[in-house]
């Protein structure tokens, strides 16, 4: 059986956050964040946490902003103008729109049988985080489990 996982950077020190990469001996850890080059993401900023994932796990980092949400759709729901499930709902038409599925079977067929792949995003948990939405993507597709590390 696969295993899909998920990470938050939130919350978390980058001792926590490491140790949790490397203990699920995480391959390829694909960062969906909109914008991951803040002051705010700490060790989790690009490029810096590429260089870290490879010193500190042996993990590999691929950032795809095609699993992002659109930055009005991320901006609505930060500003409470739009409810969660408006959010997922904005989200789900983005990705029928980018043809997610036929990208995931491009970029990701190859892969996902052979790695561990872990989905990273900002939010401490993944209820209400689109890496969750991401994962249940992947794991529809390939009939996997989803593991959210925390």
């Amino acid at each position: 059986m696969i295993n899909i996982y998920t990470i938050g950077f939130t919350k978390k020190d980058a001792k926590k956050f490491f140790e949790l990469i490397s203990q699920n001996k995480i391959d390829l850890l694909v960062d969906v964040r909109l914008n991951n080059t803040s002051q705010l993401a700490g060790f989790s900023k690009y490029p810096d946490i590429e260089y870290f994932l490879k010193k500190c796990s042996n993990c590999n980092y691929k950032s795809d902003k095609l699993f992002s949400p659109e930055e009005n759709t991320l901006d609505d729901y930060k500003k409470k103008k739009i409810t969660w499930e408006e959010y997922v709902i904005q989200f789900e038409e983005t990705m029928k729109q980018r043809n997610i599925i036929e990208y995931i079977k491009k970029e990701y067929s190859s892969i996902i049988e052979k790695q561990n792949i872990c989905f990273l995003c900002s939010e401490d948990k993944p209820n209400m985080c689109h890496r969750r939405l991401v994962a249940e993507i992947f794991a529809k597709l390939f009939n996997a489990n989803i593991i959210h590390l925390m």
